[in-house]
C-alpha cells in the first residue's frame, strides 16, 4: 500500500513538473540555478535578478515552443 502511494506520488510530481516537454523543465531549472548564483555572488538587487530570471524563463519557453512548431512543420 505504501509503495503504491509513493509511486503514485512520484508519478504525479514527474507529470506536473516535467509534463509534455522535458526541455522546458530543464531550461527553467538552468535559469533558476543561474539566478541563485547571481543572488549569492553579486550585488545586484533582488528585483533585477527576478526580472532577469523571468525573462530567461520566458525565453526558454518561447524557444522550446518555436522549436517544436518548426519540427512539426518539417514533418518530424
Amino acid at each position: 500500500m505504501l509503495v503504491r502511494f509513493v509511486v503514485a506520488f512520484g508519478r504525479f510530481w514527474w507529470d506536473f513538473i516535467i509534463g509534455d516537454d522535458w526541455k522546458i523543465a530543464a531550461g527553467v531549472v538552468a535559469v533558476l540555478a543561474v539566478a541563485a548564483v547571481l543572488v549569492a555572488g553579486t550585488g545586484l538587487s533582488d528585483t533585477v535578478i527576478s526580472l532577469l530570471a523571468g525573462a530567461g524563463i520566458l525565453t526558454v519557453a518561447t524557444i522550446s515552443i518555436i522549436g517544436g512548431a518548426l519540427g512539426v512543420a518539417r514533418g518530424r
